[in-house]
């Protein structure tokens, strides 16, 4: 994948993405910043998570795991399932409150996460709001409404997929423009 990221203002990434729910996920991206290369990944697996920034792959800029980071990863997990709609069985399936809407349940580190697909007529994705935990920007740890709008999907290997993007903290509400910190545009897949 590629696009842009918010670290401060828009940055160009690039990133490769290993998903696998609901065990877990590694994005392992390159970024710049003021011309350099900042590369990390973000990683979930067994319960934990960890974050890991450099610039020129040796200054540290991010190192982060613990509690509050795997509970926010696993949200993380939930909300990007629809990456990976062979992990759909997993999930315990009801209608949501709005006719385009169905809700997932998934058991993801621990704790059960609660993620809402709104999905068009045709039955392609158009977005997904899950309450997540996390640390928005100049926020406390807790419980915010996190969303991702789908613009475009796209078929690779027989199995379509959401493929142009944007996500962020405040999805739905009146501080969704400065909440978003990710669009993205996903230019190949497998599925295994």
């Amino acid at each position: 994948m590629h696009g842009t990221i918010r670290l401060g203002t828009w940055r160009r990434f690039t990133a490769t993405q290993v998903l696998a729910p609901p065990d877990g996920y590694i994005w392992a991206a390159t970024a710049r910043f003021l011309g350099l290369p900042v590369v990390g990944y973000d990683r979930m697996s067994s319960g934990t998570a960890t974050m890991r920034w450099r610039l020129l792959d040796m200054i540290p800029v991010m190192n982060a795991e613990g509690p509050e980071i795997a509970r926010s990863a696993a949200g993380r997990l939930a909300a990007e399932v629809v990456l990976a709609p062979t992990a759909f069985r997993g999930a315990t399936w009801t209608a949501g409150g709005l006719p385009d809407t169905a809700v997932g349940l998934w058991r993801i580190g621990g704790d059960e996460q609660r993620v809402e697909v709104r999905v068009g007529v045709d039955g392609t994705v158009r977005g997904v709001l899950i309450e997540r935990w996390g640390r928005p920007p100049g926020a406390p740890y807790g419980q915010y409404p996190f969303g991702v709008t789908v613009e475009a999907e796209r078929t690779f290997g027989g199995i379509t997929i959401p493929s142009t993007l944007r996500a962020g903290w405040w999805w739905g509400t009146d501080r969704q423009d400065e909440g978003e910190f990710f669009r993205a545009e996903i230019t190949a897949a497998e599925h295994h």
